[in-house]
């Protein structure tokens, strides 16, 4: 069966499926839905999130340079795809969404309480790229509930966290683990917390 040639597009698939928390300049909090999410630069710690230029959290992202990540559970996913809808211009999302806004350690946009993990984020650069802007942004702080942690390092598959396919429109949930890095030159044993995420499910 042949290639087909598609009509071009940036298809990269599934992505993460993230809530990003921004204030306004009196303070004032809103949730996004963002999906074109990804890690950047390990030192310093950086992510790199695409907001559509004409999203109501987009002045406010580039006002006040600070934003929050917070990673939802496939538990949070009407919340989610609710947050992802409507315009917070418009909607208090928090409220309608029936979400606990928390304080940050680092940045003056709130946590998500019920997100399992919240990533602090101040922005270091913003790029206009065309339909999107891309805000790089430094970690300055990361939080995690206790209970998706061990030994210091949060366990993914206790996050049970989203992914989406943007072209498609649907959400996707991370499921099991197929292999671990290194697998193919026969360099990395079989590990514990494999079989340890697999008890727990």
């Amino acid at each position: 069966m042949g290639k087909l040639l598609l009509e071009r597009s940036a298809f990269l698939a599934p992505v993460p499926v993230v809530l990003l928390t921004c204030v306004g300049q009196d303070g004032s909090p809103s949730i996004l839905t963002v999906s074109w999410v990804s890690v950047v630069c390990a030192t310093p710690p950086m992510v790199g999130v695409a907001v559509r230029t004409e999203r109501f959290s987009y002045n406010r992202i580039l006002d006040t340079g600070e934003f929050v990540l917070n990673i939802p559970s496939a538990a949070l996913l009407r919340a989610v795809d609710f947050c992802g809808t409507v315009s917070g211009e418009a909607v208090d999302k928090f409220a309608q969404a029936n979400l606990t806004p928390a304080p940050g350690a680092k940045v003056r946009p709130p946590l998500i309480e019920e997100c399992p993990i919240n990533l602090e984020c101040i922005v270091r650069h913003a790029l206009p790229l065309g339909s999107h802007a891309l805000f790089l942004a430094e970690v300055a702080a990361v939080h995690a509930d206790a209970d998706v942690v061990e030994d210091g390092t949060i366990v993914l598959g206790r996050v049970a966290p989203l992914t989406f396919d943007p072209f498609g429109g649907d959400y996707w949930s991370l499921k099991e683990v197929v292999a671990h890095h290194g697998f193919s030159e026969g360099t990395m044993p079989d590990r514990v917390e494999k079989k340890q995420i697999q008890q727990r499910k």
